[in-house]
């Protein structure tokens, strides 16, 4: 399952809203992804591949090898 190593996000789900003539005719379920990108990384003093998300990166929470 596609999940962010640090923060624990992933796949959320929501409506697709079809609008025509000025009202919502459809609802169909659609899926929001994160954004994952897999880094190497010091994990516990060793150097490891996980999977992040990108608001992680940016943020610095994670010390990239």
């Amino acid at each position: 399952m596609a999940k962010c190593a640090i923060c624990d996000k992933n796949i959320n789900f929501g409506n697709q809203l079809s609008i025509t003539r000025s009202h919502i005719s459809k609802r169909t379920t659609r899926t929001f992804k994160p954004n994952l990108r897999t880094v190497k990384a010091i994990v516990d003093g060793q150097p490891k591949r996980i999977t992040v998300c990108a608001k992680c990166l940016r943020s610095g929470k994670v010390n990239r090898a």
